[in-house]
C-alpha cells in the first residue's frame, strides 16, 4: 500500500509543478503581449515582433521563450532576458507589467524611441543584473526605487531627458561596476552616497547641470571636494568632463592607482596641476584641457610611461615644457596649445612617437628642433601663433605621413625649400604671416594630395609657378599680400576643384585669364590691390557658386559685362577703384541674391539698377551715374540738364566757329600753299610712326598696331576671313591671347578719292558712339595709308549670308535661331534709331553686314554709309546700300525721318 501512495503523491507534485511551469510562462506571455499592442509603430512592430503571438489557439502551453528578443532558463520556465535594443521601438512603460517578470536578469531596451516616465515598478526586479535604457526619450525623474536592484551590476540611463537629482538610492547598489547618467538634464549636488560604490570602475555623469559635491567621473559639476574617493580603489575610467567644476583638482585623485583615463576638460577648475596625478603610473589618457589652471607642467608628469594621450591645452599654463616629457615613450598625442607657456621647444619632444602635435598660440621662440627630422610617423603638427624663428624647413626632413603643417604667425625667415617629395600625403601647409623670402618653389607642384595651401603675408616674389596646375586636389589657395609679378597663370583653368582664391595684394598685371571661368566651384575669388588691365572677362557667368567677388583696385576698363548677372548665388561685389566704363547692365535687378556691391571710383554712367543692393552700395566717384537714389540727380533731370549744357555750347560754339571761320578767310589763302606743305609733312611722319590705334585693347596704339602687322603676316591672305567691295576682312591672334577681326581698306585711300575717305571716317564716329550687345564692339582704327584699318569684336560664327550659304551651317540654324537672329537685328536698329543721339540710320542691312558669335546671337556690322539724323528732323539721301535687300522706295530721293 505504501509504495503506490507514494507514487501518487509524485505524480501530484509533478502536475502541480507543471501546473505552475504553464501558468508562470503563460503569465509573462500575455504581459508581453499586452505591452506589444500598446506601442505605437505597429506596422513596424509587427513585423519585428511578428513572433509575439498566440498562435496556435489551441496549444496547452503558452510560452514566449521562442519569441524575438526573449530568452528563458534552461528549464523554458521563465524569461531571463529582454533585449530588444535598436529597433526604432516607440512608447512607454506604462503597460509594462515588470512585476510578472521576477526572474529578468537582463533588460535592454537602448537606442529606441520610448518616451515618458521610468515606472517605480521597476524595483520589483530584484534579480535585475543589467539594465539598459540608454539612448531613448526618457523623461521625469530617476526612481529612487533603482536602489531596490542589489544584484545589478551595471545601469545605464545615459542619452536621455531625464530630470531632477541623482537619487542617493544609487549608492546602494554595491555591485554596481559601471554606471552612465551622462548627457540628460539632472541638476542638483551629486549625493556622497555614491562613494560607497567599491566595485565603480567606470562612471558618466558628464553633460548634465550637476553642482555642489562631485563624485568621481561625474560631469557639470561644481566641486570635487566633498567626494571620498577613498573607497574606489578599482576605478579605472573617471569622466568628469563638460561640467562646471570649479576649484582645485584634489590630489587625492593620484591615489586611483588603477585609473587609465581621466577627463576633467571643460571646467572652471583652477590652480596648478596636482603633483599627485604623476603617481599615475596606469594612466592612458589625461584631458584636463579647457579650464582656468595656470602655473607650470609638472615634471613629475614624466613618470606617466604609459600615456599615449596629454591634453593640456586651452589653460592658463605658463613657463617652460620641462624635458621629462621626452621620458613618455608611449606619448601619441601631445596638446599644448593656447597657454601662455614660453622658452625654447624642447628638443626631446622631436625623439618622441607622436602623431599629433599641437603647440600653438603660446609664447615659444627659437627655432624648431632639429630633432623634429625624426618624427617620421606624426600626421599633423601645428606650432603657429608664436614667436619661432629661423629656417623651417632645417627643421623638417621625411615625413610620409604628415598631412597637417601649419607654422604660420611666427617670424621664420629664408625661402621655401623643402623636399617636397618627402611630404607625400600633405594635405594642409599653411606659412603664413612670417618674413619668407624667396620665390614659390615650383616643385610645390609635386604635392598631389595639397588640398590647403596658404603662403600669404610674406614677401614672396617673383612670379606664380605654372606648376600650381599639377595640384588637382587644391581647393583653398591663398598667396595676398606678398611683391608676386607677372600675370595670373592661364594653367590655373585645370584647378577645377579650386573653392577659394585669393592673389589679391601683389603686384600681378596683365588681363584676367578667360581660364578662371572653368572653377566651377570657386566661391570666393579675390584679386584686388594689383595691377590687373583689359576687360573683366565674360566667362565669369559659369562662375554659378561664387558668392564674393573682389575685383577692386585694379586698372580694369571696358564695361561690366552683362554675363556677371548669371552668377546666381552672388552676395558679394566689389569693382572699386578701376577704369570700368558704360552703363551698368540692367540684369542686375534680377540678381535677388546679391546684398553688398561696391562700383565706387569708376567712369560708369547712365542709370543706376532698380535693386536692394544698389540702393545701399557704394557709388561715388562716378559722375555720371543717376537714379531714384540719394545723392544722386534723377535720370531725368540728368538728360535735361545735359540737353541743356549742350544747347548752351551749340551756341557758343557756333559763335566762335563764326569767328575762326572769318579770319581763317582773310589769311586762309595766304597760308595755304604752307598748310599744304605741313600737311604733307604730317602725314609722312605719321607713316614712320605708325599713326596710333585709339584704345585698342587699351595697350598703347603704335605697339598694337605692330602687333596686328605681325600677327596677320603683314595682311597674308591666309589671315583673310572675308572681302568686301571697300576692303578685306583678317583675323588677328594677339599676344595677350585676344582674338579681334581687322577690317583693312583698300589702298585706293592713298589716291585720294574722298568717297573712301568719309566712308572711312563715317564708319570711325559710328562705331565710337555704339554700345549695344547686338552691335559689333569696336577696339580702335589705324588711319595710314596701306595699312588703314578698323579693329573690331571677332566673331566665330562669320556672316549671316556666309551661314545661309551652306547647307550643312544653314540646316544647323533651326527656326528659333533665326527668330532669335531677326530680334537680334531689330534690337540693334531700335537702339540706333531712338538710343543714340543724334540718331544712326544703317543703310545696308543685309545678311552679309548680319554677324553671328558662337551663341548664334546676331551683330550688326559694317557701319561704313550710316547717315547721323537729328531728332525731329528730316535729311535727304540718295540711294545707299545693297540691291535686293533696300525697299523699293528706296531706289528714288528720299527723306530719313526720325520721330
Amino acid at each position: 500500500m505504501g509504495l503506490p501512495i507514494f507514487n501518487i503523491l509524485i505524480l501530484f507534485l509533478l502536475l502541480k509543478f507543471s501546473h505552475n511551469v504553464t501558468s508562470d510562462s503563460s503569465e509573462e506571455a500575455y504581459a508581453l503581449l499586452k505591452w506589444k499592442t500598446s506601442l505605437q509603430n505597429q506596422n513596424l512592430n509587427s513585423s519585428l515582433l511578428s513572433s509575439w503571438t498566440l498562435y496556435p489557439a489551441n496549444a496547452t502551453k503558452i510560452s514566449p521563450c521562442s519569441w524575438f528578443g526573449i530568452s528563458c532558463n534552461h528549464a523554458g520556465s521563465r524569461v531571463i532576458s529582454i533585449t530588444m535594443s535598436t529597433l526604432g521601438l516607440n512608447g512607454t512603460f506604462h503597460d509594462f507589467s515588470f512585476s510578472s517578470f521576477p526572474h529578468l536578469a537582463n533588460l535592454n531596451l537602448s537606442f529606441n524611441l520610448f518616451f515618458g516616465n521610468i515606472p517605480l515598478q521597476i524595483g520589483n526586479l530584484s534579480k535585475l543584473q543589467y539594465l539598459d535604457l540608454g539612448s531613448n526619450q526618457l523623461s521625469g525623474l530617476i526612481p529612487p526605487e533603482i536602489g531596490k536592484l542589489n544584484q545589478l551590476r551595471r545601469l545605464y540611463l545615459d542619452m536621455n531627458q531625464l530630470h531632477g537629482t541623482i537619487p542617493p538610492e544609487i549608492g546602494q547598489l554595491s555591485l554596481i561596476d559601471k554606471l552612465a547618467l551622462c548627457h540628460n538634464n539632472l541638476h542638483g549636488s551629486i549625493p556622497s552616497s555614491l562613494g560607497n560604490l567599491s566595485n565603480l570602475a567606470n562612471f558618466y555623469l558628464n553633460n548634465n547641470s550637476l553642482f555642489d559635491s562631485i563624485p568621481l567621473a561625474l560631469e557639470n559639476l561644481k566641486s570635487l571636494s566633498i567626494l571620498d574617493l577613498s573607497n574606489l580603489s578599482n576605478l579605472a575610467v573617471l569622466y568628469l568632463y563638460k561640467n562646471s567644476l570649479s576649484g582645485s583638482i584634489p590630489s587625492i585623485i593620484g591615489k586611483l592607482k588603477s585609473l587609465l583615463q581621466l577627463d576633467l576638460s571643460e571646467n572652471q577648475f583652477s590652480g596648478s596641476i596636482p603633483l599627485s596625478l604623476g603617481n599615475l603610473s596606469s594612466l592612458t589618457m589625461m584631458s584636463l584641457f579647457n579650464n582656468s589652471l595656470s602655473g607650470s607642467i609638472p615634471p613629475i608628469l614624466g613618470n606617466l610611461k604609459s600615456l599615449s594621450a596629454l591634453g593640456l591645452h586651452i589653460n592658463q599654463l605658463n613657463g617652460f615644457i620641462p624635458p621629462s616629457i621626452g621620458n613618455l615613450s608611449s606619448l601619441r598625442v601631445l596638446y599644448l596649445y593656447n597657454n601662455g607657456l614660453y622658452g625654447f621647444v624642447p628638443e626631446e619632444i622631436g625623439y618622441l612617437k607622436l602623431l599629433l602635435l599641437s603647440m600653438c598660440g603660446n609664447h615659444f621662440s627659437g627655432p624648431i628642433p632639429k630633432s623634429f627630422r625624426n618624427l617620421t610617423s606624426v600626421e599633423r603638427v601645428l606650432l603657429n601663433q608664436n614667436n619661432l624663428s629661423g629656417k623651417m624647413y632645417e627643421a623638417f626632413g621625411d615625413h610620409p605621413n604628415l598631412t597637417f603643417l601649419d607654422l604660420s604667425n611666427n617670424n621664420f625667415c629664408g625661402e621655401i625649400s623643402f623636399n617636397w617629395g618627402n611630404f607625400s600625403k600633405l594635405s594642409t601647409f599653411i606659412v603664413s604671416m612670417n618674413n619668407i623670402s624667396g620665390s614659390i618653389p615650383p616643385d610645390i607642384g609635386n604635392s598631389p594630395k595639397l588640398q590647403v595651401l596658404d603662403l600669404s603675408s610674406n614677401h614672396i616674389v617673383g612670379k606664380i609657378p605654372v606648376q600650381l596646375e599639377m595640384l588637382s586636389s587644391l581647393n583653398k589657395l591663398i598667396l595676398n599680400l606678398n611683391q608676386l609679378s607677372g600675370g595670373v597663370p592661364l594653367e590655373f583653368g585645370s584647378l577645377t576643384k579650386l573653392q577659394y582664391l585669393d592673389l589679391s595684394t601683389n603686384k600681378l598685371s596683365s588681363s584676367i585669364p578667360k581660364s578662371i571661368g572653368n572653377l566651377l566651384k570657386l566661391h570666393y575669388l579675390n584679386l584686388s590691390n594689383n595691377q590687373l588691365s583689359h576687360k573683366i572677362p565674360t566667362e565669369f557667368e559659369k562662375l554659378i557658386h561664387l558668392s564674393e567677388l573682389d575685383l577692386s583696385h585694379n586698372i580694369l576698363q571696358e564695361e561690366i559685362p552683362p554675363q556677371v548677372c548669371n552668377m546666381g548665388s552672388l552676395e558679394k561685389l566689389n569693382l572699386s577703384h578701376n577704369n570700368l566704363s558704360d552703363f551698368i547692365p540692367r540684369c542686375f535687378e534680377e540678381m535677388r541674391s546679391l546684398s553688398c556691391i561696391d562700383i565706387s571710383y569708376n567712369e560708369l554712367h547712365g542709370p543706376i539698377p532698380n535693386s536692394t543692393a544698389f540702393k545701399d552700395g557704394l557709388m561715388e566717384g562716378n559722375k555720371g551715374l543717376c537714379g531714384n537714389f540719394e545723392a544722386l540727380p534723377s535720370c531725368d533731370a540728368f538728360t535735361s540738364h545735359k540737353q541743356t549744357l549742350k544747347k548752351k555750347w551749340v551756341v557758343i560754339v557756333f559763335a566762335i566757329l563764326g569767328i575762326v571761320v572769318l579770319l581763317t578767310g582773310l589769311t586762309g589763302f595766304f597760308f595755304f600753299f604752307q598748310h599744304r606743305k605741313r600737311v604733307s609733312q604730317e602725314e609722312q611722319s605719321n607713316s614712320m610712326n605708325r599713326l596710333r590705334l585709339l584704345s585698342v585693347l587699351n595697350f598703347d596704339g603704335k605697339i598694337m598696331h605692330e602687333e596686328i602687322i605681325k600677327a596677320t603676316d603683314d595682311f597674308d591672305e591666309k589671315f583673310c576671313i572675308g572681302k568686301g567691295g571697300q576692303g578685306s576682312v583678317y583675323k588677328a591672334e594677339l599676344p595677350s591671347g585676344d582674338i579681334v577681326a581687322v577690317k583693312k581698306f583698300n589702298s585706293q585711300l592713298l589716291s585720294g578719292n574722298m568717297a573712301d575717305h568719309d566712308e572711312f571716317l563715317n564708319e570711325v564716329l559710328a562705331l565710337k558712339e555704339i554700345r549695344h550687345r547686338n552691335n559689333v564692339k569696336f577696339h580702335g582704327f589705324c588711319y595710314n595709308g596701306p595699312h588703314s584699318f578698323l579693329v573690331c569684336e571677332y566673331l566665330d560664327r562669320g556672316s549671316l549670308a556666309r551661314i545661309l550659304g551652306d547647307d550643312v551651317t544653314a540646316k544647323e540654324l533651326g527656326w528659333n535661331r533665326r527668330i532669335n537672329v531677326i530680334k537680334g537685328v531689330a534690337n540693334a536698329l531700335s537702339y540706333l534709331h531712338h538710343d543714340c543721339l543724334p540718331s544712326i540710320i544703317h543703310r545696308d542691312i543685309s545678311s552679309k553686314n548680319v554677324l553671328l558669335d558662337s551663341n548664334f546671337e546676331a551683330h550688326v556690322s559694317d557701319f561704313g554709309i550710316a547717315k547721323f539724323v537729328g531728332p525731329h528732323s528730316s535729311n535727304w539721301t540718295e540711294f545707299a546700300g545693297t540691291f535686293g535687300y533696300a525697299a523699293p522706295g528706296m531706289c528714288f530721293p528720299a527723306p530719313a525721318y526720325i520721330s
